[in-house]
């Protein structure tokens, strides 16, 4: 299979153009559509107003759109073992998306869903990441390179994601960024650079000619930039890990520092 032709698999179409599937994930799909009819039911359904007034439909509203790509390693062995994770009811975790080593895509949720991926979670005021943001997990063990067809698989959806809802190239994440000191995802070997050549992330510049004022406060900058600073040694270790993507020592250095003063007014 070539790259550029990387092939999109969505257990929600395929259960609806196989409904008697018998293949391993019948029975979830099964329950992907039961549960997609109950949510469709309750979005319908006119609410109960309790001070007893009539209720009165808008005729202007739609979907509540994903603003946010987060992207996650698997930390699992196999894309099989992951399909499994996210197709079993105890384990409480899923992704809209799941990238195999040879870059096939699973689509597990509708865009518009709410995935179960982000956790304890914040960038800038935003708590809630689940409810804001498409989840994207790419089968990796947390210690690998990232193969070539992986990424360009990757970069595949995040062209439809980006045009689709117009999500802004800041908010194109890893789970690390959201989760300092908890997630260490995507691992070190994450090209991030790539992404942001492609339009995905943000990037300081090749050649940072910029000196670093005084009155900077390096700090104030990984806040700004969204990072939650409640414990500054970790904000700065996922920064690393995102941004240098060398030893994760939670001490900016001083080229550190001016790769975070140059990031810092990308994002002002």
């Amino acid at each position: 299979m070539s790259q550029k032709s990387i092939k999109l698999i969505s257990l929600g179409l395929i259960l609806l153009a196989v409904s008697c599937s018998s293949g391993p994930y019948g029975p979830t799909n099964k329950v992907y559509k039961k549960q997609t009819k109950e949510l469709s039911k309750t979005m319908r359904a006119i609410p109960v107003n309790s001070t007893g007034q009539d209720f009165v439909g808008t005729t202007n509203f739609g979907l509540r759109k994903p603003n946010y790509v987060i992207i996650h390693h698997t930390a699992q062995n196999s894309t099989e073992q992951t399909l499994k994770t996210f197709t079993t009811a105890k384990t409480q975790v899923s992704a809209h998306y799941v990238i195999g080593k040879d870059g096939v895509i699973y689509q597990m949720l509708n865009d518009y869903l709410r995935a179960w991926h982000g956790g304890a979670a914040k960038w800038g005021n935003l708590t809630d990441i689940n409810s804001s943001s498409i989840g994207i997990e790419l089968d990796n063990n947390g210690f690998e390179q990232f193969s070539e067809s992986q990424i360009e698989g990757l970069l595949t959806v995040l062209s439809k994601l980006k045009k689709t809802h117009n999500i802004p190239p800041a908010n194109f994440i890893g789970h690390s960024d959201i989760a300092p000191g908890r997630k260490v995802d995507p691992n070190i070997n994450f090209p991030w650079k790539k992404l942001a050549e492609n339009g995905y992330g943000l990037w300081p510049d090749q050649v940072i000619t910029d000196s670093v004022p005084e009155s900077f406060n390096p700090i104030e900058a990984l806040r700004i930039i969204g990072y939650d600073i409640k414990n500054p040694e970790n904000a700065i270790k996922s920064f690393q890990l995102h941004f240098v993507q060398k030893e994760l020592t939670g001490i900016l250095n001083e080229e550190e520092k001016q790769i975070l003063f140059n990031l810092y007014k990308k994002y002002l």
